[in-house]
């Protein structure tokens, strides 16, 4: 019993004394990362990187609308019962429907 109370009180001990020093230490590291992050080559390299990024994600949202529009295309046709675009310019195809221009690719909900 005597071990179990003196491993608390140590164990107190260290959590008071560790949570002043983990205090004084968290005051420190934020001080440095204000002065860091107010440093204006930071930040002129943090409005670059906010530019890249931009730049970056409206490119890959026309690539992905692309390949999505592109999935939708295939997904229709093979709706339609069309298994490959070279069954669209087969003329013997019969049941050939290829769309005219302007019309929609995609057939409309019931």
């Amino acid at each position: 019993m005597l071990k179990k109370l003196s491993l608390l009180v140590a164990g107190g001990a260290g959590y008071v004394l560790g949570a002043r020093a983990g205090r004084e230490r968290y005051e420190q590291i934020m001080a440095q990362a204000r002065k860091v992050s107010g440093n204006p080559r930071v930040q002129q390299a943090a409005h670059q990187a906010q530019d890249v990024v931009t730049t970056q994600a409206a490119a890959a949202a026309d690539v992905a609308k692309e390949k999505a529009e592109g999935a939708a295309h295939a997904a229709a046709d093979k709706v339609r019962g069309q298994s490959s675009p070279s069954s669209q310019a087969s003329p013997s195809s019969a049941n050939s429907q290829t769309p005219t221009p302007g019309q929609p690719s995609v057939p409309p909900a019931p």
